[in-house]
């Protein structure tokens, strides 16, 4: 399981690497490599599990691991084991749990955006509404890392662009199977979304998740293009593949009730994203660290935890996958800013913070097993079940 070892400062210059640190590290497939160092941080030593995949090898592809439903959690070992990856990490912050709302059931859906094998899963929740530790100043939940056609690896901004044409005019889509829509908004929910409730997509407001669930509800199906049924309460079970069910809260609420079953509604939306003119193969939610060799500003360096983090170098064309340790001897981890100079340290010149604590998780599949191994130690105890995650592929 141990194959290199070494002794990284988090303080290293940029560029350089983990003293003591093989270069190379254990091949699981052609571009493809693992390796685990140690480092010395200001809460005390911890250890870290690297993957680096390099992109430029034709047979390497990353998507996103998930597992068949945005509403739905497996463990990051299953869900590499299904895909047929030879490595994998967690990934975005979800909905947990749902304390404040008795009686509410948590989905487990993620917060921000979602691309897999080039298909939009879902859009970002509010910023209030979210999940993880608190944001960097300037980013938001509409920010993911991805990789796009051209196989190169960008942060981005993906923000969700719809709209519902129905007899009486156009309403924007605010929402796309997400655990929780704007307020005075319409979302729509597709059969991605998978059979969880969608009461949890109406409670809390767009800057506080503890406010209690909005009483001015109204769901619609659409079928073939057309209203096939109507209710004032969210619904929950299988979305079928031809049908979209659009649920507005509070004038989102008031507009759906304008429309009667047979009403033709045309429901239309997609991610835009804020700098990228490449189509994103694969997208996954988080904040960035690290921008253009630099830490981002305001990033907490007072909190440690153990944490995920993915970065690229080489002009997006050299994925760093990154998971510390959870074992009591390194469960201090890293502050968040200096997890984005070790990122730094590690050659990387962007770097987006992943779901950490008990979700952080990394696994890897040797050439000739079957399986893959799960190469931290869970800070939980155990492998924590998680929406999504990225997962390495070889074609070889």
């Amino acid at each position: 399981m141990v194959t290199a070892f070494g002794v990284l400062t988090v303080g290293a210059l940029a560029g350089a690497a983990p003293a003591g640190a093989a270069p190379a590290g254990r091949r699981l497939a052609p571009g493809v490599s693992y390796r685990h160092f140690d480092l010395t941080a200001a809460a005390g030593k911890a250890r870290a599990h690297l993957v680096t995949v390099d992109l430029a090898d034709p047979h390497v592809s990353v998507d996103l691991l998930y597992p068949g439903a945005v509403a739905a959690r497996a463990t990051v070992s299953r869900l590499a084991d299904s895909a047929g990856a030879v490595a994998g990490v967690n990934g975005d912050f979800f909905n947990i749990t749902e304390t404040q709302h008795p009686g509410v059931e948590a989905t487990g859906a993620p917060v921000g955006p979602a691309v897999a094998d080039g298909q939009v899963l879902k859009g970002a929740v509010p910023k209030g509404q979210r999940f993880g530790p608190a944001l960097p100043p300037g980013t938001s939940t509409r920010d993911v890392f991805g990789v796009g056609t051209d196989r190169r690896a960008r942060l981005d901004r993906l923000t969700l662009s719809g709209s519902v044409g129905t007899p009486d005019g156009k309403l924007p889509l605010k929402g796309l199977n997400q655990y929780a829509l704007p307020v005075d908004s319409v979302g729509a929910f597709t059969a991605r979304w998978g059979s969880a409730s969608r009461v949890r997509a109406v409670c809390g407001t767009d800057a506080q998740r503890s406010a209690p669930c909005s009483s001015d509800t109204y769901e619609v199906k659409v079928r073939g293009g057309r209203v096939v049924s109507a209710s004032d309460a969210p619904g929950s079970g299988t979305i079928p593949a031809d049908t979209t069910v659009l649920l507005g809260r509070e004038e989102g609420a008031r507009k759906l009730r304008k429309l009667s079953v047979g009403d033709r509604v045309d429901v239309t939306h997609t991610l835009a994203a804020a700098s990228s003119g490449v189509p994103y193969a694969f997208a996954i939610g988080g904040f960035p660290v690290l921008r253009d060799g630099a830490p981002l500003s305001g990033l907490d360096d007072t909190t440690s935890a153990v944490r995920t983090v993915v970065g690229f170098k080489d002009d997006g064309r050299r994925l760093l996958l990154l998971a510390l340790d959870g074992s009591a001897a390194y469960r201090t981890g890293l502050t968040v800013a200096e997890e984005a100079r070790t990122m730094r340290s590690l050659g990387a010149t962007d770097a987006f913070n992943l779901d950490g604590g008990g979700s952080t998780e990394l696994v890897t599949r040797d050439t000739d097993d079957t399986d893959v191994t799960v190469r931290n130690h869970p800070s939980g105890g155990a492998e924590r079940p998680v929406p999504n995650g990225i997962g390495v592929f070889s074609a070889e």
